[in-house]
């Protein structure tokens, strides 16, 4: 279950970050925009992961990852804006950790099987 905490981790950042890396007037509106409801989405389907019924809902952020990285990624100018690399860099991570299963911390089921006739 970590990776589901670093990604609300994530979330938290890309909801902050317009104010922390203060996004220009130049910058278009969009990406304040994608950035609060990827941050809503990527916050809940790393909390609904957690409910049993909901364990692979986490795959969700997949989608949400591609979107961040195509928004990041095709609108790159000469000179990359603060909210696009930050786009691409979140969208990576994510796509990185949206693989990794929930309890990836444990052995493989056999293993825990063969463990606990021992």
């Amino acid at each position: 279950m970590w990776a589901r905490v670093i990604e609300f981790m994530l979330a938290c950042w890309l909801s902050l970050s317009p104010f922390i890396l203060r996004y220009s007037d130049e910058e278009p509106t969009y990406f304040w925009a994608s950035d609060f409801t990827c941050a809503f989405l990527i916050a809940l389907f790393s909390l609904l992961s957690f409910w049993h019924p909901l364990r692979k809902i986490h795959l969700m952020n997949l989608g949400v990852a591609i979107w961040l990285w195509t928004l990041g990624y095709l609108n790159f100018p000469e000179v990359a804006l603060p909210p696009q690399e930050n786009s691409v860099a979140i969208g990576l991570l994510l796509l990185m950790l949206a693989l990794i299963p929930n309890h990836a911390h444990l052995p493989p089921p056999s293993w825990r099987d063969f463990y606990d006739r021992g």
